[in-house]
């Protein structure tokens, strides 16, 4: 969740001319204005602090100085009716908008605000489509047309995966822009984590003792034990029959991870998918290593033969605080991690045609 708050809070900037004076000017030019205040706030951390207020005049033209010693986040909300985000430091900005035209902001001076423009047209081109695919899958939901619900399904990876690159594409363009911050948070570390370790690692050398950067670089340190490339953490826990089971014993094959409970209504509507394909690929060499979060060994004994879950299943009936849950940095089910014959992590949270394309590369 730290990266999708990035997204909505933090925004940045490159170092300017070496005649800084000390102060930005934020100043602007607003057409066909209401009546009303206009309200500068401050991100804060995660929060935003009210740093000035003015009152719109006849002329729509508005004036803000501010001292500035490092890079801050800001937010412009113009009479409650359109709110911009700007990133400052040692570079003046201007705005230009008509009230008559919700697509006529435009911005000169900061680059770095320029750049966070660029993001915000990105976020929303994306929960546009985002919100087309809800109601499409809704709909089909209503209507009980698996059809139209697998399609929906495959639109919905194929949306996310390009909605990835093109936020990459973006980042890569601001060229060292501290605000790419702002871009990080639409990205999945569990697939673009190289990506984004890169990232912050050069912005680190750019912007040094920056608080933001350098809380970013220690949670995906924290990732980095689990990032595609890596070696999966062995888990060794009990199965059904109270034998202990170490996820290396299957080495040599591709296995699924899968992290599930008998009380998970979204992992028990995967599992007829899992047989499905276990079935199609096991004589192949591919496997299941089912890890279940359950508290009751009748509960999860149960969901394992009500579901026909003919593959590895291992529990220690802790909930989520199972010590696999804890290794793998489990806070939600279903999640899966699927690993090489190696013991490689090659993916994550594959499901439904996620996870069907996957072995289907893999094996056909």
């Amino acid at each position: 969740m730290f990266l999708i708050l990035l997204a909505f809070s933090f925004f940045g900037c490159q170092n300017g001319s070496d005649s800084f004076d000390g102060t930005v000017n934020i100043s602007g030019k607003l057409s066909n204005a209401p009546t009303g205040i206009i309200t500068l706030s401050k991100f804060v951390e995660d929060r935003s602090e009210v740093v000035d207020t003015l009152e719109m005049n006849s002329n729509g033209v508005f004036n803000f100085v501010l001292a500035s010693d490092s890079p801050e986040f800001y937010e412009l909300n113009l009479m409650d009716k359109k709110v911009v985000r700007l990133a400052l430091f040692k570079e003046d900005v201007q705005l230009d908008f008509d009230f008559n035209d919700v697509e006529s902001l435009k911005i000169e001076g900061s680059e770095d605000s320029k750049n966070m423009l660029k993001v915000e047209l990105l976020m929303e081109e994306y929960q546009e489509e985002i919100n087309q695919l809800n109601s499409a899958y809704y709909e089909a939901m209503t209507n009980k047309d698996q059809a139209a619900i697998k399609s929906i399904q495959e639109k919905a990876m194929h949306l996310e995966q390009n909605h990835g690159e093109k936020v990459k594409t973006v980042i890569t363009e601001m060229n060292g822009s501290f605000a790419a911050l702002a871009a990080i948070g639409m990205l999945n570390p569990k697939n673009d984590f190289q990506f984004m370790d890169n990232l912050v690692t050069q912005l680190n050398k750019d912007y040094p003792n920056t608080k933001i950067i350098s809380t970013l670089m220690q949670q995906l340190e924290d990732m980095r034990v689990l990032a595609i490339g890596q070696i999966a953490p062995e888990i060794s826990l009990p199965d059904p029959n109270g034998e202990m089971v170490n996820l290396s014993d299957l080495r040599g094959k591709y296995v699924l991870i899968d992290f599930w409970a008998a009380w998970c209504k979204p992992c028990r509507e995967e599992n007829p998918n899992v047989v499905r394909l276990y079935n199609q690929y096991k004589d192949k060499g591919f496997e299941v290593f089912g890890v279940s979060l359950d508290r009751t060994k009748e509960a999860w004994v149960k969901a394992i033969a009500d579901d026909e879950l003919t593959w590895t299943h291992v529990s220690d009936l802790k909930y989520f605080n199972s010590a696999a849950a804890a290794t793998y940095q489990i806070n939600a089910i279903p999640a899966t991690y699927l690993i090489d014959k190696e013991g490689n992590i090659i993916a994550k949270d594959l499901r439904g045609p996620s996870l069907e394309n996957k072995l289907k590369e893999l094996f056909d």
